[in-house]
C-alpha cells in the first residue's frame, strides 16, 4: 500500500508539472496570437470588443471561456501569473488522492477495518478489474499509472461540479471579474498532459515488454507463415497495414486528449448557460437535471478514459503477456 502511494504521489507531480508546463506554452502562443491578431485589426478594436462582449454574453448568458484564466493574476509576467483557476482545481484533487493514499496506509493491520477495509475495496476492485483486462503480469506493472489516473480523472471532473467552482471569483481593476476556480479536465492542457504522458508510457512499456525487433514485428511483420509469392505480398500488405498503424498510434493520444475534454467541457457550458436562464434565485433549477446526468458523465468519462488506455497497452503486448501466463503455469 505505501509502495502505491508512492507511486501515486510521484504521479500526480508528473502530471501537474507536465499540466504547468503545457498550460504555459498554450497561454505564451494564445497571448502571441492574439498580439499578431491585435496589430492587423487594430482599426477595428472598437467593433472587436463589442463581438467579444456579445460572444462571452450571447443572450444575456455568461459562458465559459475556452482557455482558462489566472487564478490570482492575469499578467502572465507576475510571479502569480502562471497559477490558472483549472491548475488550482486540479492541484486540490492531487492533495485530496495523496492525503487519501496516506490516511489508508497510516496505521495498517491485517485484519482491515473501517476507513482501511474502504481503501483496499476500491484499490482492489480498481486491481482485479484492470487485471481483466491487461493480465496478471502487464497489471503488475502499470496498476500505479491506470489506478491513480482514473481516480484523479474522476475526482477532478466531480470537484468540477462542486458549488463554489465558477462562482468564487476575483474582481478585476475594471470591474469584471474572473473565477477562481473551474473544472481542471475542461481545460485541454490537462487532458493533453495526461494523454501524452499514457503515450510515453506505452512507448515504454511496449518497447520493455516486446523488445524491440519485437515491436516493430508487431506492427509491420507478417502475422503467420508463408512463402514464395505469397510471402512477397504478405509483406507488402502488412507494411502499408503497418503504415496505417502508426499514424493510428499517433492519433491515440489526440483522441483522448479531445475526447476527455470536448466531453467535460461541453458539460460544464452546458450548465452555465442553463443557470443563466434561472435568473438570480432559480439559477440552479434548469440546469438540475443535467447536473445528475453530469456526475454521470463524470464517471463514465474517467472510465473510457483509462480503459482504451489499457486496451491500447494489451493490444501492443498481447503475445508478450501471453507468454509469460504460459512461464508461469509451467512453473507450477
Amino acid at each position: 500500500m505505501a509502495k502505491k502511494t508512492i507511486f501515486s504521489a510521484l504521479f500526480f507531480l508528473l502530471a501537474s508539472v507536465g499540466y504547468v508546463a503545457a498550460d504555459t506554452v498554450a497561454d505564451t502562443a494564445h497571448a502571441g496570437h492574439d498580439a499578431v491578431e491585435h496589430a492587423e485589426h487594430g482599426h477595428d478594436d472598437a467593433a472587436h470588443g463589442e463581438h467579444g462582449e456579445h460572444d462571452a454574453h450571447e443572450g444575456g448568458v455568461h459562458k465559459l471561456p475556452l482557455h482558462p484564466e489566472g487564478a490570482l493574476h492575469d499578467d502572465k509576467s507576475h510571479p502569480l501569473g502562471i497559477l490558472t483557476n483549472s491548475m488550482i482545481s486540479v492541484w486540490i484533487a492531487v492533495l485530496i488522492i495523496v492525503l487519501f493514499c496516506r490516511a489508508a496506509a497510516g496505521k495498517l493491520s491485517m485484519i482491515p477495518q473501517g476507513f482501511q477495509n474502504f481503501a483496499e475495496w476500491l484499490i482492489e476492485s480498481l486491481y482485479n478489474f484492470f487485471g481483466g483486462i491487461l493480465g496478471e503480469h502487464l497489471v503488475k506493472r502499470t496498476f500505479w499509472f491506470f489506478g491513480s489516473t482514473f481516480l484523479l480523472i474522476i475526482l477532478v471532473n466531480y470537484l468540477g461540479l462542486l458549488p463554489g467552482v465558477g462562482t468564487i471569483v476575483r474582481f478585476r481593476e475594471d470591474g469584471s471579474f474572473a473565477p477562481m476556480l473551474r473544472g481542471g479536465n475542461a481545460d485541454v492542457n490537462m487532458t493533453a498532459a495526461m494523454a501524452f504522458t499514457f503515450a510515453i508510457l506505452w512507448f515504454y512499456w511496449a518497447i520493455t515488454e516486446n523488445g524491440f525487433k519485437g515491436f516493430m514485428a508487431h506492427i509491420f511483420a507478417p502475422k503467420g507463415k508463408f512463402g514464395g509469392l505469397m510471402m512477397v505480398m504478405m509483406l507488402l500488405i502488412f507494411g502499408l497495414v503497418g503504415v496505417l498503424e502508426v499514424v493510428s498510434i499517433g492519433i491515440r493520444p489526440v483522441a483522448l486528449t479531445f475526447r476527455l475534454f470536448g466531453n467535460i467541457y461541453g458539460g460544464e457550458q452546458t450548465l452555465e448557460i442553463l443557470m443563466g436562464l434561472g435568473g438570480d434565485y432559480l439559477a440552479f433549477l434548469p440546469a438540475l437535471p443535467f447536473y445528475f446526468m453530469e456526475l454521470l458523465v463524470g464517471g463514465v468519462q474517467a472510465l473510457v478514459f483509462t480503459l482504451l488506455s489499457a486496451v491500447f497497452l494489451k493490444l501492443i503486448c498481447e503475445h508478450s503477456d501471453h507468454d509469460h501466463d504460459e512461464e508461469h503455469a509451467e512453473a507450477h
